[in-house]
């Protein structure tokens, strides 16, 4: 990705930046936050990604490379009962309040009743495009009810949840490299919903490091992650992306390099049992428009 895209040798120089370890400095930015994205694969191979939030505190790291959630997954999400010891998983922790985020990724170390532990074995930061600012509007946090809806089509709800979203997370998987959780945002509509079984996204600049798109093109199985912040309403998404390079091939997508297009395998809407407990603030100086 990054020798095609032209930028290889600046990447390499940014990948100096991943550590193996928890750096120190970090541990106070996780305690504080209250939002996570999990990415894993259930028991049928299939990549989701899953919110996972709490009070500040419910984030911690005991030691340098132990990542600690104390939360646990609804039943009706696809990543509970996923967790087993040595399940590669992904973790963003996001600060939108801040337009900061960190990505650690690693592996489960087993399933704790009330929490989700991980092995690290890599993390680094992002830069903040293209985060939405948000400011949080009370310490409780949501949870999402356990009542489930699962399809493996878009029907007019979800269709209209897609393109009224300013924000999604992806997650995506390496045979050698494990799992990973990422941020995509952009103006109301960036998400393109092309039929009810595809949907198509920008790939807009960033720090040509290239970590979701280098996995995809090694191993097209991704999800994909909608949170109506409004209600605590989660749409999740599983299925096959493919790169779109050439400009031509995603017109409609405005300020794109290159553009995603997902096949969707299945779908699970969970519904929310109230607002996410974020105050919507501003769009990102870096969305295109």
């Amino acid at each position: 990705m990054q020798r095609r895209a032209g930028v290889a040798a600046e990447a390499r120089s940014l990948g100096r930046g991943i550590a193996r370890a928890i750096p120190p400095g970090v541990e106070p930015f996780l305690e504080a936050q209250r939002i996570a994205i999990l990415a894993g694969l259930d028991d049928k191979g299939r990549v989701w990604a899953s919110p996972v939030t709490g009070r500040p505190g419910f984030i911690t790291a005991a030691d340098d490379r132990t990542l600690s959630l104390a939360a646990t997954l609804p039943d009706a999400d696809p990543l509970s009962g996923c967790l087993a010891a040595d399940t590669p998983l992904g973790v963003l922790v996001l600060d939108p309040e801040r337009r900061r985020r960190i990505r650690l990724n690693g592996r489960a170390i087993g399933e704790r009743p009330g929490a989700i532990d991980i092995r690290i074995e890599e993390v680094f930061g992002n830069c903040p495009k293209y985060i939405q600012a948000r400011a949080p509007e009370d310490e409780a946090g949501y949870q999402r009810a356990g009542a489930g809806m699962r399809g493996v089509a878009l029907s007019a709800s979800h269709r209209l949840a897609i393109e009224r979203a300013d924000t999604f997370f992806i997650a995506s998987t390496h045979g050698n490299a494990g799992a990973d959780a990422s941020h995509r945002g952009g103006q109301p509509g960036f998400v393109r919903v092309m039929d009810d079984r595809r949907l198509r996204f920008p790939d807009y600049a960033g720090n040509n490091m290239f970590q979701t798109l280098g996995n995809i093109a090694a191993d097209p199985r991704v999800g994909l992650l909608v949170v109506d912040f409004d209600s605590g309403t989660t749409l999740q998404l599983t299925g096959r992306a493919r790169i779109l390079w050439d400009r031509e091939d995603f017109p409609e997508l405005p300020g794109a390099e290159r553009a995603v297009e997902v096949e969707i395998d299945e779908i699970v809407e969970i519904a929310g049992q109230g607002p996410l407990g974020w105050r919507f603030l501003d769009y990102s100086p870096f969305n295109p428009r």
